[in-house]
Parts: C-alpha cells; sequence; structure tokens
C-alpha cells in the first residue's frame, strides 16, 4: 500500500497557500485608490467589467472634480452616468451610486467617517438592502475601504477553493465565506492580501474554461498532484520488507 502524506489541517493548508503565493507573486497592494470614497465607487464600478474599465470611469469622475462627496452628492444622474460609460451598465451604476448617496446623507450625516463607525453586522445588512448591492460588492466596501474583516468570497476565490477541493464546486458565496472566516484569523491585513493574491493568480492561471496549472504556484497544492507525489514517495524499510515477505508467499518460494 502506497504511503501516504500527512494531511493538512485547513487552516494550515489556506496559510501555505497564502505564503506561496505572497512569495512567488509580491504584495498586490490594494485597493488601488486615494480616498475610501474612491474605493466605495470602484466597487460599484467594478461591477461586470475588468478594473481597467472601472480605473478609467474613476480617473473620468477625478477630472469632472466629482471624487468630492459633496459635489457628488449634488450632481444630476445625467453627470454622473455620462462620467462612468467606460465602466459599462452605466445607468444601472449610476442609480446604485445615487442609492448609496441617498443612504449615506440619510443615514450617516453624509460622512463615510460616521458610516464606519456603525457596528459591522448593521452596516452588511444596511448596505446590502440597498439597490445595486450585492455580498461582493458590499465586502469589498467593508474590508478595502472599511477594513472590517469580511473576506470577498469572489469568483475566482470559489474557482480556487473548489478546483482544491475546500469547497463544493457548487458553492454559493456565502458558504464559501463561511469556510474561509472558520479557518483563517479574522484579520483585515490578511484577508486583503490574500484576496488580491488569488485574484491575480485566477486571472493568470485558473482560468474558467481551461486553466493553465502547469507552473502555477498552487500547482504542488493540487488534489491530484499531492496524490501523485504520496504514491510516487518511496516506502519506509519496514514497509518495503513486508512487501517483499507477501510477494514470496503468493509466490511460493
Amino acid at each position: 500500500m502506497p504511503a501516504q502524506a500527512v494531511a493538512k489541517k485547513p487552516h494550515e493548508e489556506l496559510r501555505a497557500y497564502y505564503q506561496r503565493l505572497l512569495r512567488e507573486l509580491g504584495p498586490q497592494n490594494w485597493w488601488p485608490a486615494r480616498t475610501r470614497l474612491e474605493v466605495i465607487l470602484g466597487a460599484i464600478l467594478v461591477q461586470n467589467t475588468a478594473w481597467r474599465n472601472a480605473a478609467l470611469a474613476i480617473a473620468e469622475l477625478r477630472r469632472a472634480g466629482l471624487l468630492n462627496l459633496s459635489r457628488l452628492l449634488a450632481a444630476p444622474a445625467a453627470e454622473i452616468e455620462a462620467r462612468i460609460r467606460s465602466a459599462g451598465f452605466y445607468r444601472q451604476k449610476a442609480r446604485a451610486i445615487r442609492a448609496f448617496l441617498a443612504w449615506l446623507d440619510g443615514a450617516c450625516q453624509a460622512s463615510i467617517r460616521v458610516m464606519f463607525r456603525r457596528h459591522p453586522s448593521v452596516l452588511r445588512q444596511e448596505l446590502l438592502g440597498l439597490w445595486g448591492f450585492g455580498p461582493e460588492t458590499v465586502d469589498a466596501i467593508l474590508l478595502y475601504a472599511g477594513r472590517m474583516p469580511r473576506f470577498v468570497a469572489d469568483a475566482y476565490t470559489r474557482r480556487i477553493l473548489a478546483r482544491h477541493g475546500f469547497i463544493s464546486d457548487r458553492a454559493g458565496y456565502a458558504s464559501a465565506q463561511r469556510f474561509l472566516h472558520q479557518h483563517l484569523p479574522a484579520d483585515a491585513g490578511l484577508f486583503n492580501e490574500f484576496h488580491a493574491l488569488l485574484v491575480e493568480v485566477g486571472k493568470r492561471r485558473c482560468h474558467r474554461r481551461a486553466p493553465r496549472c502547469d507552473g502555477c504556484p498552487l500547482e504542488p497544492f493540487l488534489p491530484s498532484r499531492r496524490n501523485a507525489a504520496a504514491e510516487a514517495e518511496p516506502l519506509p524499510a519496514g514497509a518495503r520488507a513486508a512487501g517483499n515477505f507477501e510477494r514470496r508467499v503468493e509466490s511460493g518460494s
């Protein structure tokens, strides 16, 4: 019987993944923004598009002077729509931005500082109640703008976790996030960097239809690779002797 690799516990395995990715890819320095308002707008604008498109919209808002909260609050919907066209779905995203601004004005004295004084669970539920705000957008805001420990269990994260046998390939956002929260310390800095690293390796390697596993920093951790390595391990001397004895008995010698 082949030697079996000693299985690590999920928290040990995840920390090994994190250390390997950090060593191979380096710090990702997320979120690329100058202010917390920019982070919030970026989390809305990046929905269903690449970050470069959201970044173009942010730059256009900056050129128009609309990365100032008071000016953004006063801006008509048509102006916001015109500035964020590069991000796609600009009408829906402008509506989400205005829903957030209306809530911020009414519930938080139009202050992001006041907003993040709310209890994290209360704030999360209130943001989830806004038009156009799903769990991924809300948790990105909490983590990257509020420095609150909410792991963003996006599609890249779920895909990697599923392919490495941590969760089912049918697991949804909430169950993937529960798994991560259960097996990682509640550390916003760790969640920030780990999520960014998973997104980066997801974009480079863990594609939905044609993953490029060979040479991936996480290739040695794949279940198929671990099993192959375990089967290739030489047996301990005692086990080899026992195997030789069994073969002699079977051959009648």
